[in-house]
This record gives structure tokens, sequence and C-alpha cells, in this order.
């Protein structure tokens, strides 16, 4: 067995020793290589796209997800359903709640936005309906919104409250009241933040907050 092993071996070094069998099982090996190499490389490829295909993918979620969730508090129109998800946000005893995320509005100068907000009619005692008066107003000293605003005024920062500055609603006991505060904010307001508040009136008591709630407008570029 010995000798036929070596019988084999010195006839593929004979076969190798001549020049054009040598070039071809040279050939052989470097075609070899090469495919696992370009079988490599399209495999690193294949992975580097699929990556960045999963980041778009994922970037491009939370894109659509960031714009529908700030779409969603933009309110237009008081409709039964804003009505319910307003409705949710009210727990124990609170007489009032504003429908924003995190009580903070985001705007870009140039474009408009409906803020809605409800009260609810918590009075215990002689029933029957009473009146509700609101006012909203900007809730920062004038010397703090002018410096960090550029220079912006109370006056200016309210007149950007094109409807729902102030109103009032008459509710039953235990009843929920529903309304929209409408800002308008020019093209070239300075990029800032802004309180505002809306304060209710207590209608027993006059001179005295029924409740108040602070909001925040930040404008952006």
């Amino acid at each position: 067995m010995g000798e036929h092993y070596a019988e084999d071996v010195g006839v593929e070094s004979s076969i190798l020793s001549f020049p054009i069998f040598d070039n071809l099982y040279k050939y052989g090996f470097t075609l070899i290589n090469m495919q696992k190499k370009g079988a490599m490389e399209l495999s690193m490829g294949t992975i580097v796209i699929l990556v960045l295909a999963m980041s778009m993918l994922i970037l491009g979620l939370v894109l659509v997800r960031t714009i529908f969730t700030g779409a969603k508090y933009n309110v237009d129109t008081m409709n039964t359903k804003v009505q319910n998800e307003i409705n949710k946000l009210f727990v124990e005893d609170e007489k009032m709640v504003v429908y924003l995320a995190n009580k903070k509005l985001e705007i870009k100068s140039g474009d408009d936005w409906g803020v809605a907000f409800a009260i609810k009619h918590l009075i215990e005692g002689e029933g029957g309906s009473k009146k509700f008066k609101y006012n909203v107003e900007v809730n920062m000293d004038s010397i703090d919104l002018k410096s960090s605003c550029g220079g912006l005024t109370i006056a200016e920062a309210e007149s950007w409250i094109k409807a729902g500055k102030s109103s009032s609603m008459t509710l039953n006991p235990a009843e929920t009241g529903h309304d929209i505060i409408r800002f308008s904010v020019p093209e070239g307001a300075p990029l800032c933040f802004i309180r505002y508040s809306i304060t209710v009136d207590h209608p027993d008591i006059p001179g005295s907050d029924y409740v108040s709630r602070n909001f925040d407008l930040e404008i952006e570029g």
C-alpha cells in the first residue's frame, strides 16, 4: 500500500512538473480563492445594505409617528372623538385639562394651531347650572419675556391668540364643557418659549379662581 501511495505521489509530482499542468493547477486555486473572496464581499455588501435599509425604516417610522402625534393635538374641530379623548384625561376631582402632550405646544412661525381644553363642574352644594368664565393670558414676567424672545411684549404674544382668548360656558353639576384656543404665530416670530395660562373664575366667589392651568408654546425654526 505504501508503494502504491508513493507511486501516486510521484505521478502527481511528475504531472505538475509540466509547465501547462502547473499553470492550470495554480489557476484552479486562484479561481477558487477569487470565488471565495467574491462570495465574502457579496455577503458583506448584503449585510451593509440590510443594515442601512433597517436604519432608514426605523427613522421613517419615528418621523411619521412624530408628525402624526403632533397633528393629533392640533385640534381644528371639536367633535365627539376629540371630546372623548379629552375626557379620558380627567382623573378624580380634576377640574380642567389641556389637550397637549406634556402640556407643550411646538409650532413653527407662520403656522396655526388649535389647543383644546375642558372644564368640569365639580362645585358641591346647591344644585343647578353655573356659568364658568375663562381667560387666556401670558404667564411670564414681561422682562423675562422680552429677554428670552427678542423684545417680544406680552401684548404681542397674546395677540397671537386669534380665538378663544376669553369666553364662558354654562355647565350642569358634573358636566364637562369643551373649547378651543386658536393660535396663529406670524412669520418671523422669534424662536423662543412662552408660557400661557387658562384661568377660570369661580362662579360663586367673585375675584377667586375656580381653576388655572399652564401650557407652554415653543416656536421652532
